[in-house]
């Protein structure tokens, strides 16, 4: 399984490799990109062997030429590590493959689908080759993987149809210890995204009675940034701060206007907090009925949401039963569950495979 240390791919893997330990399910974590800390690779050790590669991630790429020998470094590695299938954590990444082992790849997120929802607009000609990679990684996979249905059809929007998409939703271990409430908003996400919606929450923070306070980084890898006027930043916290954060807070909110699946408010769910959600399709496929939902392009309605929850405990505690309840359906059980069925689909002989529905 491929892997990298600057997104939610680390958490997504480690909890996947971790949820599958009792299925005889036996991973090699191959890691791209930035190196991990020490306790990134002391936790991936103690799920399987971890190889770290000197190759670049895609979304990090300045051209192909940053990835013309990605394939041959995975080959080789199959062959010497005796891998009998191959998760991909991009699709990019099994672009020029060529191997006789099955190949699923998961889709947690692209740059042509950011760019249909972020900005509205194509990818620009800089980056048609991201496309092209994807396109291809799509047509070389077995199996091709989206974290949501939302997702899925934003793909095939994108790209056209894709043979044997379908659907494992992420998942979320189950939130610690409830702890005394406090009259604070909380959100968590790398701001320097545009797709995270920073300087919407930053300007609804100036209009509420309670403080909004966010972690995650405000400077990208690539450094894009984001400056924060109205809300208490905290920085980067360890996921145990978060984790105690999300425990707290009287509300959790996300203005994300593109998520292929989101699992900042999952947590928060998980720990009976209120949620405050974008109306944004992957979050009511997700949510609906279990948060309160606002437009992403319009502070005033998040502003809105938010002053209803801060008016009422009752309803506080209400859609916090309803969120947590919504969050037992996303839980690392099923997900392994899922992602068992479907390696065992793609490595049965082709006349034995199962249609995986999506």
């Amino acid at each position: 399984m491929t892997v990298d240390a600057v997104g939610g791919v680390w958490r997504y893997a480690m909890d996947l490799a971790a949820g599958l330990q009792s299925s005889g399910v036996h991973f090699t974590f191959v890691g791209l990109g930035p190196h991990p800390s020490p306790a990134q690779r002391a936790e991936a050790e103690q799920l399987g062997k971890l190889i770290w590669e000197d190759a670049q991630l895609d979304w990090l790429a300045e051209g192909p030429e940053d990835l013309a020998d990605l394939p041959e470094r995975l080959e080789k590695l199959v062959r010497s590590e005796g891998v009998d299938l191959l998760h991909l954590n991009a699709p990019s990444q099994a672009c020029g493959l060529k191997l006789d082992c099955p190949i699923v790849t998961m889709s947690h997120s692209c740059v042509v689908t950011w760019m249909h929802a972020v900005r509205g607009v194509t990818q620009p000609d800089e980056w048609a080759w991201q496309k092209r990679f994807n396109r291809e990684g799509f047509d070389a996979a077995d199996v091709v993987l989206a974290p949501s249905r939302s997702h899925a059809n934003a793909l095939e929007q994108c790209y056209g149809p894709i043979k044997g998409l379908s659907v494992v939703y992420n998942a979320s271990q189950s939130g610690a210890e409830i702890a005394q409430r406090q009259p604070f908003v909380f959100a968590a996400g790398r701001w320097w995204d545009e797709g995270k919606n920073g300087v919407v929450l930053d300007d609804v923070a100036e209009h509420l009675p309670w403080p909004v306070r966010l972690a995650g980084s405000l400077k990208g890898p690539n450094g894009q940034r984001i400056r924060m006027q109205h809300t208490d930043h905290l920085g980067t916290l360890p996921g145990s701060e978060v984790q105690q954060l999300m425990t707290s807070a009287g509300i959790f909110v996300s203005p994300s206007v593109y998520e292929p699946f989101g699992l900042a408010p999952l947590e928060a769910a998980s720990t009976a907090t209120p949620l405050v959600l974008a109306d944004i399709p992957t979050y009511r496929e997700l949510w609906d009925d279990a948060a309160l939902f606002a437009s992403p392009r319009d502070p005033a309605s998040f502003v809105d949401a938010l002053q209803t929850l801060i008016a009422s405990e009752t309803l506080r505690r209400d859609m916090g039963r309803k969120a947590l309840q919504r969050a037992k359906r996303y839980s690392l059980q099923a997900q392994a569950q899922a992602m068992l069925q479907v390696y065992d689909a793609v490595r049965a002989p082709a006349e034995q495979r199962l249609v995986l529905s999506s």
